[in-house]
This record gives C-alpha cells, structure tokens and sequence, in this order.
C-alpha cells in the first residue's frame, strides 16, 4: 500500500476537527498583527521619534533581547520590531498544537485505530497533520502581509514579514512531528514542542543582545547564536529593510530534513506508542495521593514549576529595564501617553510598572485557564470515572484541581511581582529599599488576583455547563480579554467592550490606590460562576 494512502481524506477530517480552532487562531494572529502594527504606526509618525526610537533600541541590550534586532529608522523596520517577535511566538505554538493533535492524540484517545483500520498509509496522518499546520501558516502569513499594505507599508516588506512569519511555522511544524513520534503522550509531545519554541527564542535573545550595532547607530548585527534559532532566522530576513528573501529556504530545509526524520522515527515505532516508554510508577502510592486535593497537586505541580521558572525570569528581566523607560521613552509623548493609557497617569517609571502588571496578570491567566482545563481532560480520558467510582464526590475531585489552580495564581502572581520589585530595586538603589520596593510590587501583583479568578470562573461555568466546549470557550475568552483589557485604551475601543474584561476594573497600581469594591465585586462575580459551574457539573452526565 502507498505510504501516504488517504492522506487527503484524513486532512478533509482534520480541518472538520479544527473548522472554529484554525479560523480563530488565523483571524486572531491577524487582527492582533495588525491593531498592534497600526497603534505602531500612530505613535511612530514622526521621522524624529522613529530616529529616536530606531537609536535607542539599537543600543539597549534588553529591548534587542525582547524585541530583536532593530533594521533602521523606517516605520516598516519598528513595525518588525514592535510586533515580529509575539506574532512568531504565537504562530510557533499554533502550528505545534495542531501538528500533535492530530497525529500523537489521534493515537492516544484511539482515534487512530479507527481511521487505520481504513485503507490509511503509515505516513499518512503524519502527512495530513504538516499539511493542515503548514496551510494555516501560509494564511496567517498572507492575512498579516495583507493587513500591512492596507496601513500603507510597501508591498515587498510585507510579503517578506509574511513569508518569514509562515516560516517560523513550518520550521515548528517539523519539530511537533518529531516530537509527536518521540513522546507517547500529546502533553508530553505539546511540552517538548514548547520547550523547543522556549529554546529557540533563548537562543535568538542571547544572539540579539550580544550583536553588535552598525556605525550609523540604528542597525544591529546579531551574533551567531541567533543563526541556531528558526526566530533567529526570520529576524534576519530583515523585512522592510535589506528584504532577505534567499534566508526563507532556512526554514524550508529545516522543515523537509525534519520532516524526513520524523518519517524515518514513525517507522522505528509501533502504532499507539513513542520511541520514549512512559515512567513506571511506584509500586505503592504516596500518602498525599488518598485525597482528591493530593491527586490534583501531583497532575498540576509540574506545570506550575514550569510556569514559575519562566515567570520568575520575565519579572527579573522587566525589573532590570525599568530604570531603562525614561530613555526608552525619550520625547515621544505618543508612547508615553500610550503607557500612561495602559498604566495610569503617574510617573512614567510606576505607569510602566503597571503596564508590566496587567500584562503579568493575562499570562496568569493563560495558566489558570490551563490549570482548570486540567479537569477537562481527566474526564476527557475517562480517568475521572474510575476516582468517582470511590468514595469521592464530584465536588470534592473538581475542588481539588481548582484549589490547586486557585493556590497556582496567588504563587505566580506575587513570585513576579516580587522579582519585578526586586530586580528593580537592586538597578537603582543596590540593597538599599530593596525590601520595601519588594513588598510594593508582590502587593502591586496580587491585586490582579481577583480578575484572574473571574476568568477561572468562566472556564468552571463552560465546564460544568458545555463540557464539550469549555476549551474553545475558555481561550476565546483569554483572548478576548487580551485584546479589550490590554489594548483597548491604545486602540480606543468602546468602552463597553473594555469593561467586558475583568481586568479592565483593578486598580492601575502601583500608580492608583487599591480600593476594597472593585476587587470584592470581581471576587464576588467569580464566585457566582464558580458556583454555577460547580452545580451544572454534578447535575450533568460525566460524558463528553
């Protein structure tokens, strides 16, 4: 039989599978490249600030390690700089999720025994997966190029931006389809991915601060580690600059060479398992897994080390450039009033804080949303049936995960605040206020809580009331709360839609004082939807 038998057929399935999943992450990545491009656009109109803005940058080791190498004064060249970066990021983890979808979880909830009973090729869902993920690369690449000439850029820059942007996704997509044969679990195989996309950017940071700046003062050459990383790649394409289209068979290449490896390991592995066997477990179980409580922390600890090691280290680095702002800013009264919108209207450095906070907070809540997720998937595998067949309520069990979830945000927030306000501390005033300055920020943080918590509140009420939905409900609200929170004042929404976000209502602080009402009115609402939730999951049949 062709190895590649009915791959068509399969990738008709998975673009049935993923017929809301795709448009939303191909329209999202798209609208935000543009609000952000155009809210750019706005703030960067005049030469002068660009001038500034392109000088200031070349020299800063921080913004080159967060932004990357800035290409020249043009609008084109501060578009890149300002939006690259986070499109390519997102674009890396859309293509990895769907490359693992559809080939490790396919054979790990047994979808895969079904469609292989059919005249299917062993290559054949491999093949099907890389051609869903690379298509919506390629659209998501088309609709950014597009919505770039609409704000008046050239078109060779634009289709540069987003032929580097697809890029970056086919290059991740290859890494998923390794992964996706190495691991034996699609968490494990999405981790692994993700770990990668985590190293990739490492290395491009790394190669980015360490690169030089060329003699006319807006230019940076990057060093060799950033050559190692698929986004280092894309960064040297240089668009709207130097045009680099010969750089764009990087990724190419990458993707077949590790496209054929994975194809080489699908081989070396038998249907249903990874080339890595799981870890046996202890013979006897440990003391703290006889409560449902103890259960959830096992499932949910790993991720909530992860999630505070890279948390921990983006407040650091945050809090060392603080000091930074005023140069950064510089006589742009555009960012500054930007930052002031988003922050509050106090000192520049605190309004910045506070920017840096809600930003802080609606990455909390990428983890509270997976933290109660987590729920939705032990029922998914059926593994909340054999805990329910115990002496344990359904309250108990999907108290114990959102206990956990619950405690996950309180430690998340107040490590970052507390390494904002430490770092910063140390920049400029050595040891002297670093306690103080400490305790300021992990306050500063924590006010956050509350916003996180009616988010949390939404998944719960999704959970109990469409199970089946809860996931495509849950991130859709995440994202919506990034985009009416976080830019609605700079891309002046109506101010209903920002009020729809939680996180619209807390405090500016550190530049506002926290006042008891707002925070207790979020608490409370997040209350009513976890109890909605909560009752909605016991009267309902555990099925999805």
């Amino acid at each position: 039989m062709n190895a590649l038998a009915g791959a068509g057929r399969l990738a008709r399935l998975a673009l049935r599978r993923d017929r809301i999943t795709l448009p939303v992450w191909i329209a999202g990545v798209t609208a935000v490249g543009f609000a952000v491009a155009a809210s750019v656009a706005d703030l960067y109109g005049a030469e002068s600030d660009r001038l500034a803005y392109a000088g200031t940058t070349a020299v800063s080791v921080v913004a080159r390690a967060f932004n990357g190498p800035i290409s020249g004064a043009g609008l084109g060249s501060i578009v890149v700089a300002e939006t690259f970066t986070s499109l390519a990021v997102l674009v890396a983890l859309m293509t990895t999720f769907t490359v693992v979808r559809h080939t490790r979880q396919n054979e790990e909830t047994g979808r895969f025994e079904l469609t292989g009973s059919a005249m299917v090729g062993r290559h054949a869902p491999l093949a099907a997966a890389l051609a869903v993920a690379v298509g919506a690369d390629l659209l998501i690449g088309a609709g950014v190029a597009a919505a770039l000439v609409g704000l008046g850029l050239p078109v060779s820059g634009a289709l540069t931006y987003g032929a580097a942007l697809a890029g970056v996704g086919v290059a991740f997509a290859a890494v998923a389809a390794v992964t996706a044969q190495v691991f034996s679990t699609s968490r494990a195989a999405n981790s692994a991915a993700a770990i990668a996309v985590g190293v990739a950017f490492l290395l491009r940071a790394v190669g980015d601060a360490l690169g030089t700046v060329d003699a006319d003062g807006l230019r940076v050459t990057s060093a060799w580690p950033s050559w190692l990383s698929p986004l280092g790649w894309a960064n040297q394409v240089r668009p709207f600059d130097a045009d680099h289209f010969g750089l764009l068979a990087l990724p190419a290449v990458f993707g077949v060479l590790a496209g054929t490896v994975a194809a080489v390991l699908v081989e070396r592995r038998d249907a249903g398992t990874g080339l890595v066997a799981p870890r046996p477990g202890p013979a006897r179980a440990g003391a703290g897994l006889r409560t449902a409580t103890g259960l959830a922390w096992r499932l949910h600890r790993g991720g909530l080390l992860g999630w505070a090691i890279g948390l921990a280290v983006l407040g650091v680095a945050m809090g060392a450039v603080t000091d930074e702002v005023d140069a950064l800013v510089g006589d742009n009264a555009g960012l500054a009033d930007a930052i002031a919108q988003l922050g509050g209207t106090g000192g520049l450095v605190d309004a910045f804080l506070a920017t840096i906070m809600s930003f802080v907070a609606l990455m909390v809540a990428g983890y509270a949303v997976q933290a109660v997720l987590r729920a939705y998937v032990e029922e998914g595998a059926g593994r909340l049936e054999a805990v329910a067949a115990g002496a344990v309520s359904r309250s108990r069990w999907l108290g114990g995960h959102l206990a956990c979830a619950a405690g996950g945000v309180l430690v998340l927030q107040a490590l970052t605040g507390a390494t904002i306000g430490l770092a910063y501390a140390a920049t400029v005033d050595g040891t002297a206020g670093v306690m103080a300055e400490t305790a300021r920020m992990t306050g500063a943080a924590l006010a956050h809580a509350p916003a996180v918590f009616v988010l949390a509140g939404v998944v719960v009420a999704g959970f109990g009331l469409l199970p089946r939905w809860s996931a495509a409900i849950a991130w859709t609200a995440l994202a919506l709360c990034a985009l009416a929170g976080q830019f609605g004042a700079v891309l002046d929404l109506p101010a209903a839609v920002v009020n729809a976000s939680p996180f619209s209502h807390v405090p500016a602080v550190p530049v506002d004082e926290v006042t008891a009402g707002p925070l207790l009115a979020l608490l409370a609402v997040a209350a009513g939807l976890l109890a909605v939730g909560m009752v909605a999951f016991r009267r309902r049949d555990l099925a999805l």
